[in-house]
Protein backbone atom coordinates (compact mmCIF):
# COMPACT_ATOMS: atom_id res chain seq x y z
CA UNK A 1 0.00 0.00 0.00
CA UNK A 2 1.24 3.44 -0.78
CA UNK A 3 -0.33 6.52 0.03
CA UNK A 4 -1.52 9.51 -1.44
CA UNK A 5 -2.56 13.07 0.15
CA UNK A 6 -6.14 14.17 -1.10
CA UNK A 7 -7.45 11.10 -3.28
CA UNK A 8 -10.99 10.73 -2.81
CA UNK A 9 -13.75 11.00 -5.19
CA UNK A 10 -12.48 11.13 -9.24
CA UNK A 11 -12.89 11.37 -11.65
CA UNK A 12 -10.51 8.54 -12.49
CA UNK A 13 -12.75 6.05 -10.96
CA UNK A 14 -16.13 7.53 -12.06
CA UNK A 15 -18.45 4.29 -10.88
CA UNK A 16 -17.70 1.52 -8.00
CA UNK A 17 -19.00 -2.20 -7.28
CA UNK A 18 -20.82 -2.49 -4.57
CA UNK A 19 -20.76 -5.67 -2.64
CA UNK A 20 -23.50 -5.19 -0.21
CA UNK A 21 -26.48 -3.61 -1.38
CA UNK A 22 -29.70 -4.43 0.44
CA UNK A 23 -33.54 -4.52 -0.75
CA UNK A 24 -36.43 -4.48 1.39
CA UNK A 25 -38.64 -7.97 1.30
CA UNK A 26 -42.45 -7.05 0.03
CA UNK A 27 -45.34 -8.88 1.95
CA UNK A 28 -44.94 -12.42 -0.34
CA UNK A 29 -41.31 -12.78 0.17
CA UNK A 30 -41.34 -15.62 2.37
CA UNK A 31 -45.56 -16.57 0.98
CA UNK A 32 -45.74 -16.24 -2.64
CA UNK A 33 -44.64 -19.69 -3.53
CA UNK A 34 -44.87 -21.11 -0.49
CA UNK A 35 -46.68 -24.81 -0.52
CA UNK A 36 -49.60 -24.81 1.34
CA UNK A 37 -49.07 -27.81 3.28
CA UNK A 38 -46.40 -24.61 5.18
CA UNK A 39 -48.86 -22.09 5.82
CA UNK A 40 -49.48 -22.53 9.33
CA UNK A 41 -45.36 -23.52 9.63
CA UNK A 42 -42.01 -21.78 8.97
CA UNK A 43 -42.91 -18.45 9.17
CA UNK A 44 -46.55 -16.50 9.35
CA UNK A 45 -47.33 -12.97 8.88
CA UNK A 46 -49.84 -12.03 11.44
CA UNK A 47 -51.44 -8.62 11.76
CA UNK A 48 -50.93 -8.39 16.36
CA UNK A 49 -51.32 -4.91 16.26
CA UNK A 50 -54.12 -4.67 14.54
CA UNK A 51 -52.71 -1.55 12.17
CA UNK A 52 -53.09 -3.29 9.11
CA UNK A 53 -48.74 -4.10 9.35
CA UNK A 54 -48.09 -7.52 9.97
CA UNK A 55 -45.82 -8.81 11.92
CA UNK A 56 -43.44 -12.33 11.46
CA UNK A 57 -44.46 -15.02 14.23
CA UNK A 58 -42.96 -18.43 14.74
CA UNK A 59 -43.94 -21.65 15.94
CA UNK A 60 -45.74 -21.15 19.38
CA UNK A 61 -46.75 -17.36 18.41
CA UNK A 62 -43.28 -16.06 18.86
CA UNK A 63 -42.68 -12.66 17.47
CA UNK A 64 -39.30 -11.90 15.54
CA UNK A 65 -37.13 -10.31 18.46
CA UNK A 66 -36.01 -7.72 16.10
CA UNK A 67 -37.63 -7.70 12.94
CA UNK A 68 -41.03 -5.09 13.02
CA UNK A 69 -42.21 -7.10 9.79
CA UNK A 70 -42.30 -6.76 5.70
CA UNK A 71 -40.25 -3.87 4.33
CA UNK A 72 -43.27 -2.97 1.93
CA UNK A 73 -45.62 -1.83 4.93
CA UNK A 74 -43.30 -0.69 7.50
CA UNK A 75 -41.81 2.99 7.96
CA UNK A 76 -38.18 2.32 7.15
CA UNK A 77 -34.99 4.15 8.66
CA UNK A 78 -33.54 6.87 6.65
CA UNK A 79 -30.09 5.49 5.17
CA UNK A 80 -27.09 6.30 7.13
CA UNK A 81 -29.05 7.35 9.96
CA UNK A 82 -26.93 4.51 12.04
CA UNK A 83 -23.49 5.90 11.20
CA UNK A 84 -22.36 7.79 13.99
CA UNK A 85 -23.72 5.36 16.36
CA UNK A 86 -22.17 2.43 15.32
CA UNK A 87 -18.49 4.03 15.08
CA UNK A 88 -19.17 5.01 18.54
CA UNK A 89 -19.89 8.58 18.27
CA UNK A 90 -23.57 9.01 19.35
CA UNK A 91 -26.71 7.33 20.82
CA UNK A 92 -29.79 6.22 19.85
CA UNK A 93 -31.35 8.93 21.62
CA UNK A 94 -29.93 12.20 19.49
CA UNK A 95 -31.65 10.07 16.00
CA UNK A 96 -35.23 11.61 16.78
CA UNK A 97 -37.11 9.82 14.22
CA UNK A 98 -34.65 8.28 11.74
CA UNK A 99 -35.16 4.78 12.12
CA UNK A 100 -38.78 4.78 11.04
CA UNK A 101 -39.16 7.58 8.83
CA UNK A 102 -39.20 6.59 5.34
CA UNK A 103 -42.50 5.44 3.47
CA UNK A 104 -41.88 2.98 1.54
CA UNK A 105 -44.06 3.72 -0.89
CA UNK A 106 -41.75 6.90 -1.92
CA UNK A 107 -38.95 4.48 -2.69
CA UNK A 108 -39.70 2.05 -5.45
CA UNK A 109 -35.73 1.61 -5.68
CA UNK A 110 -35.75 -0.79 -2.28
CA UNK A 111 -38.22 -2.94 -4.43
CA UNK A 112 -38.15 -2.68 -8.18
CA UNK A 113 -35.12 -3.46 -9.98
CA UNK A 114 -35.54 -0.66 -12.99
CA UNK A 115 -36.23 1.49 -9.99
CA UNK A 116 -32.55 0.57 -8.57
CA UNK A 117 -30.73 0.66 -11.56
CA UNK A 118 -31.63 3.88 -12.23
CA UNK A 119 -30.51 4.88 -8.71
CA UNK A 120 -27.85 3.14 -9.11
CA UNK A 121 -26.52 4.94 -12.27
CA UNK A 122 -27.26 8.25 -10.00
CA UNK A 123 -25.40 6.86 -7.20
CA UNK A 124 -22.51 6.27 -9.54
CA UNK A 125 -22.55 2.54 -9.00
CA UNK A 126 -21.90 0.58 -11.76
CA UNK A 127 -23.08 -2.97 -10.07
CA UNK A 128 -23.90 -4.28 -6.14
CA UNK A 129 -24.42 -7.88 -4.88
CA UNK A 130 -27.93 -7.29 -3.55
CA UNK A 131 -28.34 -9.15 -0.49
CA UNK A 132 -32.17 -9.94 1.84
CA UNK A 133 -32.63 -7.41 4.39
CA UNK A 134 -34.42 -9.60 6.78
CA UNK A 135 -33.89 -13.22 5.03
CA UNK A 136 -30.73 -13.26 6.84
CA UNK A 137 -32.76 -13.44 10.30
CA UNK A 138 -35.06 -15.64 9.65
CA UNK A 139 -33.28 -19.04 9.36
CA UNK A 140 -32.60 -19.17 13.18
CA UNK A 141 -35.95 -18.24 14.34
CA UNK A 142 -37.68 -21.32 12.51
CA UNK A 143 -35.79 -23.68 14.30
CA UNK A 144 -36.56 -26.23 15.38
CA UNK A 145 -38.71 -27.51 12.38
CA UNK A 146 -36.00 -27.77 9.62
CA UNK A 147 -38.29 -28.94 7.50
CA UNK A 148 -40.21 -25.74 7.33
CA UNK A 149 -36.61 -23.79 7.10
CA UNK A 150 -35.90 -25.41 4.38
CA UNK A 151 -38.95 -24.90 2.21
CA UNK A 152 -39.74 -21.21 3.35
CA UNK A 153 -35.51 -20.18 2.26
CA UNK A 154 -36.37 -22.35 -0.99
CA UNK A 155 -39.61 -20.14 -1.10
CA UNK A 156 -38.10 -16.94 -0.61
CA UNK A 157 -35.29 -17.75 -3.28
CA UNK A 158 -38.12 -17.90 -5.64
CA UNK A 159 -39.91 -14.94 -4.93
CA UNK A 160 -35.66 -13.56 -4.94
CA UNK A 161 -35.74 -14.60 -8.97
CA UNK A 162 -39.00 -13.60 -9.49
CA UNK A 163 -38.33 -10.00 -8.16
CA UNK A 164 -34.71 -8.86 -8.42
CA UNK A 165 -33.06 -11.56 -10.38
CA UNK A 166 -29.94 -13.58 -9.94
CA UNK A 167 -27.54 -11.34 -12.35
CA UNK A 168 -30.10 -8.55 -13.87
CA UNK A 169 -28.51 -6.57 -16.64
CA UNK A 170 -25.45 -7.71 -15.38
CA UNK A 171 -25.31 -5.61 -12.70
CA UNK A 172 -27.85 -6.29 -10.29
CA UNK A 173 -26.46 -9.64 -8.74
CA UNK A 174 -29.43 -10.76 -5.99
CA UNK A 175 -27.95 -13.13 -3.05
CA UNK A 176 -29.97 -16.21 -2.46
CA UNK A 177 -29.63 -17.56 0.95
CA UNK A 178 -29.20 -21.48 1.27
CA UNK A 179 -29.70 -23.46 4.11
CA UNK A 180 -27.58 -26.32 5.05
CA UNK A 181 -30.07 -28.45 7.08
CA UNK A 182 -30.42 -31.02 4.78
CA UNK A 183 -27.51 -31.41 2.65
CA UNK A 184 -28.56 -33.07 -0.69
CA UNK A 185 -31.51 -30.39 -0.91
CA UNK A 186 -28.79 -27.59 -0.11
CA UNK A 187 -27.05 -29.58 -3.38
CA UNK A 188 -29.97 -29.36 -5.38
CA UNK A 189 -31.19 -25.53 -4.63
CA UNK A 190 -27.70 -24.57 -5.00
CA UNK A 191 -28.01 -26.06 -9.01
CA UNK A 192 -31.09 -24.47 -9.32
CA UNK A 193 -29.29 -20.93 -8.57
CA UNK A 194 -26.51 -21.70 -10.68
CA UNK A 195 -29.20 -22.70 -13.50
CA UNK A 196 -30.40 -19.25 -13.38
CA UNK A 197 -27.16 -17.35 -13.10
CA UNK A 198 -26.14 -16.96 -9.51
CA UNK A 199 -22.59 -15.73 -8.59
CA UNK A 200 -23.23 -14.95 -5.16
CA UNK A 201 -25.18 -17.32 -2.41
CA UNK A 202 -24.92 -16.77 1.36
CA UNK A 203 -25.24 -18.75 4.10
CA UNK A 204 -25.43 -17.96 7.74
CA UNK A 205 -21.80 -17.37 8.93
CA UNK A 206 -22.63 -19.67 12.14
CA UNK A 207 -23.17 -23.45 12.61
CA UNK A 208 -25.14 -24.92 10.40
CA UNK A 209 -28.74 -26.43 11.71
CA UNK A 210 -29.40 -30.09 11.39
CA UNK A 211 -31.79 -32.88 12.33
CA UNK A 212 -28.66 -34.18 14.75
CA UNK A 213 -27.74 -30.11 16.39
CA UNK A 214 -25.37 -27.98 15.15
CA UNK A 215 -22.42 -28.91 13.03
CA UNK A 216 -19.66 -26.77 11.46
CA UNK A 217 -20.42 -25.78 7.67
CA UNK A 218 -16.89 -27.46 7.40
CA UNK A 219 -18.04 -30.45 8.72
CA UNK A 220 -16.97 -33.72 5.40
CA UNK A 221 -21.04 -34.19 5.46
CA UNK A 222 -21.32 -31.38 3.44
CA UNK A 223 -18.94 -31.96 1.28
CA UNK A 224 -21.45 -32.40 -1.71
CA UNK A 225 -22.81 -28.82 -1.65
CA UNK A 226 -18.66 -27.50 -1.52
CA UNK A 227 -17.43 -29.63 -3.88
CA UNK A 228 -20.59 -27.84 -6.20
CA UNK A 229 -19.62 -24.48 -4.76
CA UNK A 230 -16.44 -24.64 -6.25
CA UNK A 231 -17.48 -26.65 -9.50
CA UNK A 232 -20.00 -23.74 -9.98
CA UNK A 233 -17.37 -20.84 -9.32
CA UNK A 234 -19.78 -19.42 -7.07
CA UNK A 235 -18.81 -16.86 -4.33
CA UNK A 236 -20.18 -17.98 -0.53
CA UNK A 237 -20.61 -14.82 0.97
CA UNK A 238 -22.08 -14.99 4.56
CA UNK A 239 -23.76 -12.10 5.72
CA UNK A 240 -24.50 -10.83 9.43
CA UNK A 241 -27.92 -11.08 10.71
CA UNK A 242 -29.73 -11.96 13.46
CA UNK A 243 -27.06 -14.36 15.82
CA UNK A 244 -29.44 -17.23 16.80
CA UNK A 245 -27.03 -19.56 16.72
CA UNK A 246 -25.02 -18.30 19.10
CA UNK A 247 -27.63 -18.00 21.65
CA UNK A 248 -26.17 -20.43 24.12
CA UNK A 249 -22.79 -19.32 23.82
CA UNK A 250 -24.74 -15.57 25.10
CA UNK A 251 -26.45 -16.67 27.73
CA UNK A 252 -23.30 -18.87 29.26
CA UNK A 253 -21.25 -15.57 29.10
CA UNK A 254 -23.66 -13.61 30.60
CA UNK A 255 -24.29 -16.17 33.51
CA UNK A 256 -20.85 -16.45 34.19
CA UNK A 257 -20.40 -12.70 34.50
CA UNK A 258 -23.44 -12.49 36.84
CA UNK A 259 -26.21 -10.81 34.30
CA UNK A 260 -29.17 -12.43 34.34
CA UNK A 261 -30.33 -14.50 30.44
CA UNK A 262 -33.24 -15.21 28.85
CA UNK A 263 -34.24 -17.55 26.17
CA UNK A 264 -34.76 -14.26 23.98
CA UNK A 265 -31.93 -12.58 25.25
CA UNK A 266 -30.64 -10.41 28.16
CA UNK A 267 -32.94 -9.74 31.13
CA UNK A 268 -31.80 -5.76 31.67
CA UNK A 269 -30.81 -2.90 29.52
CA UNK A 270 -27.00 -2.68 30.75
CA UNK A 271 -26.80 -6.52 30.75
CA UNK A 272 -27.81 -6.59 27.36
CA UNK A 273 -25.51 -3.97 26.40
CA UNK A 274 -22.56 -5.51 28.20
CA UNK A 275 -23.01 -9.12 27.43
CA UNK A 276 -23.59 -7.57 23.25
CA UNK A 277 -20.47 -5.98 23.64
CA UNK A 278 -18.71 -9.18 24.57
CA UNK A 279 -20.15 -10.82 22.13
CA UNK A 280 -19.34 -8.85 19.18
CA UNK A 281 -17.72 -10.21 16.31
CA UNK A 282 -17.24 -13.58 18.04
CA UNK A 283 -19.83 -15.29 15.98
CA UNK A 284 -17.77 -14.37 12.70
CA UNK A 285 -14.34 -14.90 13.86
CA UNK A 286 -15.43 -18.30 15.23
CA UNK A 287 -16.78 -19.07 11.59
CA UNK A 288 -13.94 -17.74 9.67
CA UNK A 289 -11.74 -19.82 12.19
CA UNK A 290 -13.54 -23.35 11.63
CA UNK A 291 -13.54 -23.20 8.31
CA UNK A 292 -10.10 -22.91 8.13
CA UNK A 293 -9.65 -25.57 10.89
CA UNK A 294 -11.91 -28.02 9.69
CA UNK A 295 -10.14 -28.08 6.27
CA UNK A 296 -12.46 -26.61 4.26
CA UNK A 297 -10.08 -25.45 1.62
CA UNK A 298 -7.68 -27.78 1.72
CA UNK A 299 -10.69 -30.29 0.42
CA UNK A 300 -11.56 -28.02 -1.91
CA UNK A 301 -9.46 -25.51 -3.40
CA UNK A 302 -11.65 -23.36 -5.44
CA UNK A 303 -13.78 -22.20 -2.98
CA UNK A 304 -13.92 -18.35 -2.44
CA UNK A 305 -15.97 -17.22 0.64
CA UNK A 306 -16.42 -13.22 1.10
CA UNK A 307 -17.65 -12.09 4.79
CA UNK A 308 -20.26 -9.42 3.58
CA UNK A 309 -21.06 -6.71 6.59
CA UNK A 310 -19.04 -8.39 9.41
CA UNK A 311 -16.39 -5.85 9.41
CA UNK A 312 -12.92 -6.86 9.39
CA UNK A 313 -11.23 -5.69 13.00
CA UNK A 314 -11.61 -9.65 13.56
CA UNK A 315 -9.69 -10.61 11.14
CA UNK A 316 -6.07 -9.77 12.76
CA UNK A 317 -7.27 -11.57 16.14
CA UNK A 318 -8.41 -14.49 13.89
CA UNK A 319 -4.86 -14.66 11.69
CA UNK A 320 -3.10 -14.69 15.09
CA UNK A 321 -4.98 -17.64 16.57
CA UNK A 322 -4.64 -19.85 13.30
CA UNK A 323 -0.97 -18.79 13.42
CA UNK A 324 -0.29 -19.71 16.53
CA UNK A 325 -2.34 -22.71 16.13
CA UNK A 326 -0.15 -24.06 13.08
CA UNK A 327 3.01 -23.28 15.08
CA UNK A 328 2.25 -25.43 18.12
CA UNK A 329 0.85 -28.59 15.91
CA UNK A 330 3.27 -29.25 13.41
CA UNK A 331 1.77 -31.27 10.64
CA UNK A 332 -1.86 -29.74 11.07
CA UNK A 333 -2.21 -28.37 8.08
CA UNK A 334 -0.89 -28.93 4.40
CA UNK A 335 -0.27 -25.29 3.87
CA UNK A 336 0.22 -22.34 6.60
CA UNK A 337 -4.03 -21.46 7.35
CA UNK A 338 -2.87 -17.83 7.15
CA UNK A 339 -2.29 -18.48 4.08
CA UNK A 340 -5.17 -20.17 3.25
CA UNK A 341 -7.23 -17.54 4.37
CA UNK A 342 -5.37 -14.68 2.42
CA UNK A 343 -6.19 -17.26 -0.87
CA UNK A 344 -9.56 -17.98 -0.26
CA UNK A 345 -11.51 -14.96 1.80
CA UNK A 346 -12.12 -11.61 1.24
CA UNK A 347 -13.78 -9.41 3.71
CA UNK A 348 -15.92 -6.11 3.42
CA UNK A 349 -15.37 -3.64 6.30
CA UNK A 350 -17.80 -2.17 8.28
CA UNK A 351 -18.29 1.16 7.06
CA UNK A 352 -17.16 2.74 10.49
CA UNK A 353 -13.87 0.88 10.08
CA UNK A 354 -10.39 1.85 9.46
CA UNK A 355 -9.64 0.23 6.15
CA UNK A 356 -6.42 1.00 6.78
CA UNK A 357 -5.53 -0.83 9.67
CA UNK A 358 -7.75 -3.96 8.34
CA UNK A 359 -4.94 -3.64 5.31
CA UNK A 360 -2.54 -4.72 7.55
CA UNK A 361 -3.91 -7.87 7.99
CA UNK A 362 -5.51 -8.51 4.32
CA UNK A 363 -4.01 -7.77 1.46
CA UNK A 364 -5.78 -5.01 -0.76
CA UNK A 365 -6.94 -7.56 -3.09
CA UNK A 366 -9.01 -9.28 -0.29
CA UNK A 367 -11.03 -6.22 0.66
CA UNK A 368 -14.20 -5.61 -0.62
CA UNK A 369 -16.22 -2.20 -0.77
CA UNK A 370 -19.59 -2.47 0.86
CA UNK A 371 -22.00 0.45 1.45
CA UNK A 372 -24.72 -1.33 3.05
CA UNK A 373 -27.53 0.66 0.85
CA UNK A 374 -29.99 1.56 2.29
CA UNK A 375 -29.75 0.71 5.58
CA UNK A 376 -29.10 3.01 8.56
CA UNK A 377 -25.84 1.79 9.74
CA UNK A 378 -24.40 2.27 6.01
CA UNK A 379 -23.45 4.98 3.92
CA UNK A 380 -26.03 7.83 3.28
CA UNK A 381 -24.59 7.65 -0.40
CA UNK A 382 -21.71 4.93 -1.59
CA UNK A 383 -19.85 6.66 -2.54
CA UNK A 384 -18.89 8.81 0.07
CA UNK A 385 -16.83 5.43 1.30
CA UNK A 386 -14.17 6.55 -1.06
CA UNK A 387 -13.06 8.95 2.15
CA UNK A 388 -12.10 5.38 4.18
CA UNK A 389 -9.95 4.60 1.52
CA UNK A 390 -8.55 7.85 1.03
CA UNK A 391 -4.89 7.28 1.91
CA UNK A 392 -4.82 4.87 -0.15
CA UNK A 393 -2.98 4.93 -4.11
CA UNK A 394 -5.33 5.24 -6.43
CA UNK A 395 -4.55 2.17 -8.25
CA UNK A 396 -5.60 0.49 -4.17
CA UNK A 397 -8.51 2.70 -4.34
CA UNK A 398 -9.64 0.96 -7.19
CA UNK A 399 -8.98 -2.48 -6.44
CA UNK A 400 -10.53 -1.91 -3.09
CA UNK A 401 -14.03 -0.04 -4.67
CA UNK A 402 -14.34 -1.74 -7.99
CA UNK A 403 -11.90 -4.37 -9.40
CA UNK A 404 -11.86 -6.99 -6.60
CA UNK A 405 -15.53 -7.50 -6.32
CA UNK A 406 -15.85 -7.34 -10.29
CA UNK A 407 -13.69 -10.26 -10.54
CA UNK A 408 -14.97 -12.12 -8.31
CA UNK A 409 -18.51 -12.01 -10.19
CA UNK A 410 -17.40 -11.88 -13.48
CA UNK A 411 -14.06 -13.52 -13.93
Amino acid sequence: MTASSTITVTDAIPTVFDADNHYWETSDAFTRHRDPEFAERGVRLVDIDGNGKPRYVFDGGRVHPILPGPGDVHLRPRPGALYEYFAGRSDKARLGNELSCEDPAAHPEWFDRDARLACMDEQGVEAAWLFPSQGVCMEGPMQPDIEASVHILRAFNRWLADDWGFAYANRIFGVPFLTLSDVDLAVEELQWCLDRGARVVSIRNGPAFTPDGTRSPADPMFDPFWARVAEGRVVVAPHAGFEDGYTAVQQAIAAEWGRTATSTGMGDAAASTVVSMLMKHRLVHDFAAILVADKLFERHPGVRVAYIENGGTWVGDLLHGLQVLHGQNPGMFEQNPVDQFHEHCWVAPFVEDSVVELAQHLPVERILFGSDWPHAEGMRRPRDFFRNVAEFSLDDQRRIMVENARELTLA
